[in-house]
């Protein structure tokens, strides 16, 4: 009998790198929850996750919100079992300098980024540590390490996910959990812009799904992703 695969949890799921990331655990085997705030878009692929053959529910909630994400892990827990994967993908592009940016929009980036992903880590970890360990990968950016000055609001709420990674995966690994950010340094695009290259949503989703099966002898913490590796980031 085949061993049954744990249920993924993918929040901030849309047309780009969120369905690319279901689709990718999909077509492994495991059951997908696809999680956002409207439900249109994750239901309709949700659909053709269950056409395939795969096991997939749709879950629109705020995933900001703590009554809602604790409401939705049962329902996800209720319909596809224990969640064992955690793919945290959501953030708030808000741009702008700081005389362009509203208290709402810089309070709104925290909430959707570290606050978000501590809700659903808190939900869920000690039923991974219980099923002897499981996996959080969290989607990060250039911001998270080298904010521009027009990102105070997304550039806080990105190094503050990478913080909140850092903390969890010293405090959870010894319990099994491997925790992962995954720096994309670059432009998601399925097609090309001029010269300007760009980073394939699959080409993410099967980095993504690499690190869920790592050996826990040699777990990655970060990851950066590029398109090309002639302008490297600064440390």
């Amino acid at each position: 009998m085949a061993m049954r695969l744990p249920c993924a949890l993918v929040v901030g799921v849309g047309p780009g790198l969120g369905a690319a990331i279901a689709r990718r655990f999909a077509e492994s085997g495991h059951p997908v929850a696809l999680a956002a705030r409207r439900g249109d878009f994750i239901e309709k692929l949700s659909g053709e996750i269950r056409e395939k053959g795969g096991r997939a529910l749709a879950v629109p909630y705020d995933a900001s919100k703590e009554d809602q994400v604790r409401s939705a892990i049962r329902e996800v827990r209720a319909s596809l079992g224990t969640v064992g994967i955690l793919l945290y993908n959501v953030g708030n592009m808000r741009w702008g300098s700081l005389d362009e940016i509203s208290v709402q929009d810089f309070r709104g980036a925290l909430e959707v980024g570290p606050l978000g992903a501590f809700l659903h880590c808190r939900e869920l970890f000690p039923d991974m540590a219980e099923m002897g360990g499981g996996t959080a990968i969290f989607t990060g950016a250039t911001s998270s390490r080298r904010a521009p000055a027009h990102s105070p609001a997304f550039g806080a709420a990105k190094f503050g996910l990478r913080g909140l990674a850092l903390s969890l995966a010293r405090g959870w690994s010894k319990r099994g959990i491997h925790v992962a950010h995954v720096l994309i340094d670059g432009r998601i695009s399925r097609e090309e812009r001029g010269h300007e290259p760009a980073i394939r949503p699959e080409s993410i989703a099967e980095a993504y799904y690499q690190l869920s099966i790592q050996p826990r002898d040699a777990w990655t913490f970060e990851l950066d992703l590029r398109p090309h590796a002639d302008d490297l980031m600064d440390n």
